[in-house]
């Protein structure tokens, strides 16, 4: 069996590395095919996981349309399987990527298995095109590795008949678990380093920020909190790592730059990010693998979105969905700065999203084995 697995982005690169590792530990012919969609930030996170791609495309472009990037990725990742003839292509998320190179194969009658299948928000343009994306790759692969069971039964509402659906957990929380050896052995960035020192024994609140729907005055609204918030909380320090995209990186540079005690930084490495999780007092964000990550460490996340589909969290009561709005984001803040027992709560709780062998039921699944499905 000839298995090409499919990363274009950082989150595909981390949910991806145990995959990966897994099929290369039970000897499965393997190549890595990488878009280059994020060019930057994805051969940071390979080398954190010392994968180095078999196939390297050049995505990129710079402000490139969405069509553009799906065209250039659908004619390259025909060559990829014109030449290489797998049995099996593996497509992770909800990327432009992930959704060509399952296309693709689909066109070329080449199984498709889809990692973290089945999450939905129920709205065509919330996230986009994210929704979408995995909404249209549901129509056509032929394995569902759906993470929860709330997944499976998003699948399952939409006609996908069960027997092609393996519940597996998150393999995010298999990448937290691999990571958090390497970060054992690895030197502290030097970034994390000046954070660290700055915060001193001050508890940390980290934001993150960075999709479409909170570009402009949603952002700038944020922004304008955030300043409010540091000032009226100077006992925590706040800190931003900020996404090299402009619509993010100015205004947030603009009205947050001059914050005592608040640091806008530049976009950290994957260990640094988990170093920065593991430390935080409260996550703030909108970023769906920071929703999933955080309960490994029994830390809390305000989702600044109207929709999630990772409702595991909310439920669980490690995340509280608050929308766009300002004065919602600020109720859901200081709703967790201002009651600290409410984190101690979340201590020995397990993370909802998985238990560290998704990477080992996909594998079992394509080899045809017997899996014992996640219940979390």
């Amino acid at each position: 069996m000839k298995v090409i697995v499919v990363v274009g982005t950082r989150p595909e690169v981390i949910k991806m590395a145990p995959v990966i590792s897994a099929l290369r530990v039970a000897s499965i012919d393997t190549l890595v095919c990488a878009s280059g969609q994020h060019r930057e930030m994805l051969t940071q996170t390979l080398d954190v996981f010392s994968i180095r791609p078999d196939i390297a495309l050049d995505a990129m472009r710079p402000r490139q349309t969405l069509n553009s990037l799906a065209a250039r990725l659908l004619a390259d990742f025909d060559a990829v399987l014109g030449t290489h003839e797998p049995d099996w292509v593996l497509v992770q998320g909800d990327t432009t990527t992930a959704f060509c190179a399952g296309l693709a194969a689909f066109h070329r009658g080449i199984r498709v298995g889809h990692v973290e299948a089945g999450l939905r928000t129920g709205d065509l343009t919330s996230p986009f095109p994210e929704e979408a994306n995995r909404c249209l790759l549901a129509r056509i692969v032929a394995r569902h590795f759906a993470p929860t069971g709330a997944a499976l039964q998003s699948l399952l509402g939409e006609g996908i008949p069960a027997t092609a659906i393996t519940v597996t957990g998150n393999t995010v929380v298999d990448a937290v678990d691999m990571a958090q050896g390497i970060m054992a052995a690895a030197p502290t960035s030097p970034v994390l380093a000046d954070v660290i020192q700055s915060a001193a024994t001050r508890p940390l609140v980290l934001v993150t920020c960075h999709r479409r729907e909170n570009f402009g005055t949603v952002l700038a609204g944020i922004c304008h909190l955030l300043k409010r918030l540091a000032t009226n909380y100077p006992d925590f320090y706040w800190v931003f790592p900020t996404h090299l995209n402009p619509n993010v990186r100015e205004p947030v540079t603009h009205i947050l730059g001059n914050v005592a005690n608040l640091s806008v930084i530049d976009p950290v490495d994957y260990l640094s990010s988990l170093a920065l999780i593991e430390r935080a007092a409260l996550v703030v964000s909108d970023s769906g693998g920071i929703q999933e990550e955080a309960p490994s460490f029994g830390v809390p996340v305000v989702v600044m979105r109207s929709l999630t589909e990772r409702r595991e969290g909310v439920q669980a009561g490690f995340a509280t969905l608050a929308g766009q709005s300002p004065d919602r984001i600020e109720a859901a803040i200081t709703g967790w700065l201002d009651h600290p027992e409410r984190k101690e709560q979340l201590r020995n709780r397990p993370n909802p999203y998985g238990d560290g062998k998704a990477a080992a039921r996909i594998v079992a699944t394509l080899s045809g084995n017997t899996v014992q499905a996640f219940h979390g």
